[in-house]
């Protein structure tokens, strides 16, 4: 019967320990010790809420499976359609103003030897310039390339 009993009697005094008073003792430098034995001279009792033991979630039935929130809101195929459709048209009408936009540059480059302007009598301004041009020429290449690859993702 003793050897029954003991592993309640074990239970019990854990809870009892993890249940213990807490006492916030003041030391003369004015430092706070908190302990779980008092000194009734320097030492005043906590009244502390008891400790609330609560579950952890079930954790997911396989790593592969995504959880799904209830409150995200879902889309039904018509509208998902119409938004696909939209972004569509917004990434072509961003690739015909950056084809533009190509156009003019190169127009302007003339295949690095642009014309120079009045304010370029010095040489190292003239070429400044130039590199700029290069620079966006590349940038919005680069561009409609991104733009390209965003439209063959959406197909």
């Amino acid at each position: 019967m003793t050897i029954r009993l003991l592993p309640f009697l074990l239970l019990l005094s854990s809870f009892a320990y993890g249940q213990g008073n807490v006492y916030v003792c003041v030391q003369p430098n004015g430092n706070r010790e908190y302990r779980n034995t008092g000194d009734t001279r320097s030492c005043r009792k906590l009244d502390l809420e008891s400790i609330s033991m609560i579950p952890s979630p079930p954790s997911p039935k396989s790593s592969n499976s995504v959880a799904v929130d209830p409150a995200f809101p879902k889309v039904d195929n018509f509208t998902q359609k119409r938004r696909d459709q939209d972004r569509m048209q917004i990434l072509l009408e961003e690739v015909r103003t950056e084809e533009s936009k190509l156009a003019e540059l190169k127009k302007e480059y003339q295949n690095g030897e642009p014309e120079r302007l009045g304010n370029e009598r010095n040489y190292v301004k003239y070429q400044e310039r130039v590199g700029q041009l290069k620079d966006e020429l590349q940038r919005t290449e680069k561009n409609i390339e991104a733009l390209k690859r965003e439209i063959g993702n959406l197909k």
